[in-house]
């Protein structure tokens, strides 16, 4: 008993060596093709009796319950006789069911060995004109593109086997790349009728692809790389981006981030739950975008400096989430959202070494930030009231403190501020965000506040003309009308 798995070539048998056409026509052993799908398959079942796989297509609902079912057959077979297992192109190359067959067939005790064989890549490395050591390539394959598409060497999208994967291709491709971006269009590569053409994107969107379709898409500088490499760029050839350091750059870190926290208030209160609101979604993803420029600069410049670059930034956050997510990688159970912010909490402090909950927080952030982080490391211990209630009380408690304060400057300045810290603490526990909340606030003021300027001025009067009580009928009217 013994099985030989061999590959068919990227098309004819012409193309095959002498060694597996003497294994494909071997009388003794069962022939099992993978697919008839292919000239090299057809061809041999002219010339003896071949068992094809593809009635497991047809008969499973998913690719996994055909790689098993093919192990299946291959493993059966082999245990009466010799097995001769045929793919397409090489059998190291995109066949998933060849591993399994062969780690199975050693623990049965079968013997197996695999003959390699051209693949399809070799045609396109050459069709496509790709030096894969010397530009890099990367193959995929379009029923599982990854998410996010990099595209910093030339990409083989292989499996490009029907219009909608070809549509469903497209589309993923644009959401990326430039439109003008020429793919080449490769179909049937060793054929006499065989497809090697520029195509776009929308024109490839239309195409009736098959089993042997596959896409190339050159190196280009788009999506993440693509700014990573457009941000080393500008640091060698702009005068202003030369000029830059982490300190001097600094200010627009933090106004970017103000400017990304004020879209995201215009998104609504449960996204991204609900309808999206794709205006708001595009100034937020632009807002995104300058944010982490600011992010790709500073790790620009750290690797300047020999500290470390962009990719050691993402690494060494990824660690830091898989650490810090011990119920999700690891075997400790929580009970709800609380349990994962008070482990959160305990696995921080045990990292940084904390000798108190309150240590490590930035003496520079704005204070509603810095009282929110406050209030949830207490909360994470245990340190906080179970419901809203209490904190109404105490919001209450401190407004009557601020009353019997009056004419005392230091008493007035500390219990306002504990009221303030008071609102913050309730926001917290009725789930509203202060921030955001108090921005809504500042913004409906504004609104009403022109309004009132606009209505004045449509009467002839003005802010400082008007009486207070034309005044607060306009302010009245503003809020009628739910500004």
């Amino acid at each position: 008993m013994a099985i030989t798995v061999v590959g068919l070539g990227p098309s004819r048998l012409e193309m095959l060596d002498s060694t597996t056409l003497s294994i494909l026509n071997a009388p003794d052993a069962t022939l099992i093709v993978r697919t008839e799908r292919h000239p090299g398959a057809a061809q041999i079942a002219e010339l003896r009796t071949v068992v094809f796989c593809d009635d497991l297509y047809r008969d499973s609902s998913d690719f996994d319950s055909v790689y098993r079912s093919i192990v299946d057959r291959v493993i059966g077979a082999a245990r009466t006789g010799d097995v001769v297992y045929a793919v397409p192109g090489s059998p190291g190359v995109g066949e998933r069911a060849v591993p399994i067959i062969v780690e199975e067939a050693r623990s049965s005790g079968i013997d197996v060995r695999v003959i390699p064989a051209p693949s399809f890549l070799d045609l396109v490395y050459i069709e496509a004109g790709i030096d894969p050591i010397a530009d890099g390539v990367q193959v995929l394959d379009a029923r599982e593109l990854p998410d996010p598409l990099p595209f910093h060497v030339p990409t083989i999208i292989t499996q490009v086997d029907s219009l909608l994967r070809a549509a469903d291709t497209s589309v993923t491709l644009a959401k990326t790349l430039p439109e003008d971006t020429i793919l080449v269009l490769l179909d049937s590569l060793g054929d006499v009728d065989q497809v090697s053409m520029p195509i776009t994107l929308s024109q490839l969107a239309a195409y009736e692809g098959g089993a042997r379709t596959s896409v190339v898409v050159p190196a280009v500088g788009a999506g993440l790389y693509g700014l990573i490499a457009t941000n080393r760029i500008l640091r060698s050839a702009c005068p202003w981006d030369m000029e830059q350091t982490h300190h001097s750059l600094l200010t627009h870190l933090i106004e970017e981030a103000y400017e990304t926290a004020d879209a995201i208030g215009h998104l609504p209160m449960d996204a991204p739950e609900g309808e999206p609101d794709f205006g708001a979604y595009a100034e937020v993803e632009d807002e995104l975008g300058d944010l982490l420029l600011q992010v790709v600069f500073h790790a620009t410049l750290a690797a300047e400096a020999g500290a470390f670059d962009i990719d050691e930034v993402a690494e060494l956050n990824r660690r830091k989430l898989i650490r810090r997510h011990p119920h999700v990688f690891g075997d400790l159970e929580v009970d709800g959202a609380a349990d994962v912010l008070a482990n959160w909490e305990q696995i921080k402090q045990e990292e940084k070494q904390r000798e108190s909950m309150m240590d490590d927080i930035p003496g520079g952030m704005p204070a509603v930030a810095k009282a929110m982080k406050v209030q949830k490391r207490a909360s994470s211990v245990g340190f906080d009231w179970d419901t809203a209630g209490p904190v109404f009380e105490v919001l209450r408690s401190e407004i009557t403190e601020l009353e019997a304060a009056h004419g005392d400057d230091q008493a007035t300045n500390d219990e306002l501020g504990d009221i303030l810290f008071a609102a913050i603490n309730l926001a917290r526990h009725l789930r509203v965000e202060p921030e955001v909340a108090l921005r809504g606030s500042v913004d409906r003021f504004m609104g009403r506040f022109r309004h009132v300027e606009g209505s004045l001025a449509s009467k002839g009067s003005s802010m400082s003309a008007a009486t207070a009580e034309q005044i607060d009928a306009a302010w009245e009217e503003a809020k009628r009308a739910a500004i």
